[in-house]
């Protein structure tokens, strides 16, 4: 029941949260998540630390991801087990998307 929750509520998802639940498959506090993101869609996306905290606030509530360590007043997140599966789970749909659309260019 608990993974059905959560898919209906990620699934799908923006693409905001799928960077940032991407980035989490490494440990990272909220700066370093903004950082990759910035860096893996080559600056086209710049995330403000609203958006960040308030995401990362959501995926925790939701399990999707758990503080891995906390430091010097920072924390450091990770995703879980269910973040992952919601993660592939997101991934595949994005992949479907992909290869209906390959076929109007």
């Amino acid at each position: 029941m608990r993974l059905e929750h959560v898919r209906k509520r990620f699934i799908p998802m923006s693409e905001t949260m799928f960077y940032i639940l991407f980035s989490l498959t490494q440990a990272r506090h909220g700066y370093g998540i903004m950082q990759h993101v910035e860096r893996l869609t080559n600056g086209r996306i710049v995330l403000g630390a609203g958006t960040i905290y308030q995401s990362l606030s959501k995926l925790e509530k939701e399990g999707l991801i758990a503080v891995a360590r906390e430091y010097d007043r920072k924390k450091e997140y990770l995703i879980t087990p269910v973040g992952r599966i919601i993660l592939q789970e997101e991934a595949a749909r994005i992949c479907e998307l992909y290869q209906i659309a390959k076929g109007l260019v």
